[in-house]
Formats: structure tokens, sequence, C-alpha cells
């Protein structure tokens, strides 16, 4: 639909987000009871994280103009963002039954029954709405992440190449062809970048794989995992984004290697780890984790803690994920008391500050000052017995060094961890505690408690029988 050049809707569509509400509410000022203004603005709101705002205008579209599908379909967005999916999942049935051919109230259900866990459902959903609109990339790319929930590989990753549309990542801009697999002995491929440190260091794994099939990878990444993928990956040349860029042939970002590669789930690599540590600093941490648990008849388990992730207010998407995986260090309290551990902090961020003031009973050693990238990190990792974190890309780094690796799962669990699995194919030592309820961290807290009760118990065991 075109709208007049000036309107708050042509405001909208340009990215001038401001500029079209200011539109919307001067209108609606006009016009309080224009029904297609008010559920605009409403998903205005929604763009704007706005959420609950969002819902009053939207109620007040719906009950001017009960037939308003698009109003329905927006009212489902601020409840799928709020993570209350049964509501999102009725509003988008209401917009369905005004409009069977909405593309984006098909595509949302489908998030929708995703984030529940209904995977086959969502599917039906996805596959109706790229069949109503077949370019529709925000569609295609929904399809994908059910896919790969679903463990779909060969397909989803091939339908997941849909984000560089999507999302409109700087890093798509490709210089030179595109590598899709090919045997190339003679030419340079250079792996781009993308996404957060997490799904570099998950996907690192491939850069082999793709060095047996052309002459040369240059692996361009941020600064900060120089060091530790200059340790870890053969036949890699490592670079820094903050470097210039040398001559190759060939590109690939790094969260399509798996397409290009072929890979299905029975073929991922580097279950069992694939990350080095570099001696020094591992004998470092080492020699300091010993010396802080020399008055313990019985040497403590050493667990590191992360509690939350980056926000990346700028992407819509990661932000509204970061509320749903990240939590608070008093979400651990259960856990201070419990005899014989002591807890590492591993969280950096916003958040960090909250290693000062513990739970009660909490004994919590903050190193982190002394972290200077992620080799620093994977070394004070190595000298712990148990990592316990959130989705974050101390998750990856801990798991990809083959360290015990609990992780506390959000409900509508990342399409990287499958779905409703408590083990990963792509970690052996990950073990998954899922949210059963949106938001709600107590129930796998009481399950990880027993569990880590049981662990301890294990320790000062093994411990005594070597004695």
């Amino acid at each position: 639909m075109a709208y007049p050049e000036g309107s708050a809707e042509a405001l909208q569509l340009a990215g001038k987000l401001a500029e079209a509400a200011e539109g919307y509410e001067k209108r609606l000022r006009d016009f309080p009871a224009d029904a297609r203004t008010l559920s605009n603005y409403g998903g205005l709101l929604n763009l704007l994280n706005r959420f609950d705002e969002a819902l009053v205008f939207l109620s007040r579209a719906v009950e001017h103009d009960p037939s308003l599908a698009d109003a329905w379909s927006n009212i489902g967005n601020s409840f799928l963002f709020l993570s209350q999916y049964e509501n999102a999942i009725a509003c988008y049935r209401n917009s369905l039954r005004l409009d069977g051919r909405h593309a984006l109230a098909l595509s949302n259900m489908g998030v929708a029954l995703d984030h529940r866990g209904d995977h086959t459902l969502a599917l039906q959903f996805h596959r109706a709405a790229i069949t109503v609109d077949p370019d529709n990339s925000y569609s295609r790319t929904n399809y994908a992440v059910s896919l790969l929930q679903d463990g779909q590989y060969p397909e989803g990753f091939k339908e997941y190449e849909h984000r560089w549309t999507a999302q409109n990542y700087a890093s798509f801009d490709l210089k030179k062809p595109r590598w899709l697999g090919e045997d190339a002995p003679e030419r340079v491929l250079l792996i781009s970048t993308e996404g957060g440190f997490g799904d570099v260091i998950q996907f690192a794994r491939f850069a082999p794989l793709a060095a047996r099939r052309v002459g040369r990878v240059l692996f361009r990444v941020r600064r900060e995992l120089v060091s530790l993928l200059e340790n870890s990956l053969t036949n890699i040349v490592v670079l820094s984004e903050d470097d210039e860029v040398p001559p190759h042939d060939l590109e690939c970002p790094v969260l399509s290697l798996p397409h290009a590669l072929g890979i299905t789930l029975e073929t991922l690599p580097g279950a069992a780890g694939y990350l080095k540590v570099e001696p020094e600093k591992a004998a470092f941490w080492r020699n300091q984790l010993v010396a802080e648990g020399t008055s313990n008849a019985v040497p403590p388990l050493r667990v590191g803690v992360v509690w939350a992730g980056a926000p990346h207010p700028e992407v819509q998407a990661a932000f509204l994920a970061d509320r749903r995986r990240s939590t608070d260090l008093d979400t651990f309290a259960s856990l201070a008391t419990l005899p014989g551990v002591v807890f590492y902090s591993l969280q950096l961020g916003e958040k960090a500050d909250q290693s000062r003031t513990p739970p009660p009973g909490m004994r919590l050693i903050d190193h982190t000052s002394q972290l200077r990238d992620f080799s620093d990190t994977a070394a004070l990792v190595s000298a712990l017995d148990l990592v316990i974190a959130v989705d974050t890309s101390t998750c990856h780094l801990a798991a990809a060094l083959g360290k015990p690796t609990w992780l506390l799962s959000r409900y509508d669990q990342c399409w990287r961890w499958l779905s409703r699995r408590t083990d990963s194919p792509w970690y052996d030592t990950v073990r998954i505690f899922q949210q059963s309820v949106p938001l709600d961290w107590s129930m796998p807290m009481v399950e990880l408690h027993k569990a880590l009760s049981a662990l301890i118990l294990r320790h000062e065991q093994c411990y005594s029988a070597s004695l």
C-alpha cells in the first residue's frame, strides 16, 4: 500500500519512528476514534518496545472496529513481546478469522507456537505465511528458526539465508563472490563476523571444515576473540576487525557456514570441545584458585556463574531475547548456603556490579577485572569445575572448552539448543535447565539446586576416596 509522502505511515516505513509517532499523535488528537490510526500507532509503539502503551491504543482500535485484522495482529505482537503467548495466539486467531491471508499474523502465530514449543503446528502457519507472501524475508526467517528448533538443519539453514534481507546487517555487504561450499583449492576465503560473541564461538568449529575445501581461510572477528581463536584453530588466519582486510577471493558470513558445508544434526563437529587454553594463563589461574581454597579440609567445588547477557537495545529481536534469557544474581540465592562450593563471577557488562552484593551466605569471588579478552576468560574457566550460565557467550566458551556447563534456558528455548532438550548435540558437556513458565526461573533453580547438591556430594566422596 502506498501512503502519501510525509504521512505518519510513510515516515514509519522510512524508519523515521519519532517523526511518525508525532504524526500519529497529532492525527489522534483530531480523530481519537480512528481505528486504523490507533492500530498503526500501537504497532509503532511495539517497535519502540513500549508494549504496555501499545496495548492501550490497540485495545481502543478493536473497540472502535472489531473487524480490523491488522489491529488484532498488532495486539498479538504486544502479547508476544511480553511473553504472554496464549494471549498472543488468541489475538492472531482473531486476526486470521477476519483475514485468513494476513501474512504477518500467520507468521507471528507460528512464532508464538514455536515459543510454546508446538513446532509441528507452528511450521504449518509459517508455510502458510510464505504461500501468501513468498518474498517476505521476515516470514522466511521465522520459518527458518522454526525448522532449526525442530532439528531440520539442511532446510533450516537454507531458509536462514533470508536473514540477510530481514536483518539488513552491514556485514552482509559482501565485496567478493559468495562461497557456497565448493572446492576452491587456489582461492582465499574470508569468513566474516556475524551476531554476538557467542555466535562466533559456536560457529567457529566450522572454519577448519571450510579450510579443507579452499586454499586459505581468513577469519575476521572482533579483537576480544583473536587470541582465543588463534590458539584454537589450526590452518586458519585469525584477524581482528580493527585490521585492514587482506586480499581474498571469496566471502562467507560465519553463520552461513553450516549451509555452505551441508551440515546436518548428525554431522555437527566439535561436540567434545574445540577451543584451547594458553598453558601459561591456565597455570596462573590454577595456582590462584588453589590458593583460595587452602583453608578447606576438602577443596571446594569451584563454580563459575553468569546471570545476564548484553541487552543490545539497538536490535529489537536481541533486546527482547535478552529480557527473556537474563536474570539477576539474586536468582541464585537458593544456592548461596550450599556447603563445599565457592562461586566465581564470570559476569561482565551492566549487571556485573551485582557481584559486590551477593545473596547472604554466598561466597562469591570476582576476578573479572583481570580478564582482558576471551583467552583470559577461557583460562579462568579451565581452572573451574563447573560453569552455570544463562544463554551467553560464556556458556558457549565453557562448553567449547569441554567444561561441564549448566545452561539456564528461557521458556522459548533458543533454536540453537533445539526444543525441549536437556542435552545438546552441539556440546557434549552441556546440561539444560529450562523454564517451565515464561520469565519464571523458580523451577529451573529448584532442579539446579538438586543437581548441584548431588555434584558437591560426589566431589567430596571422590576426594575422600583418593586419600
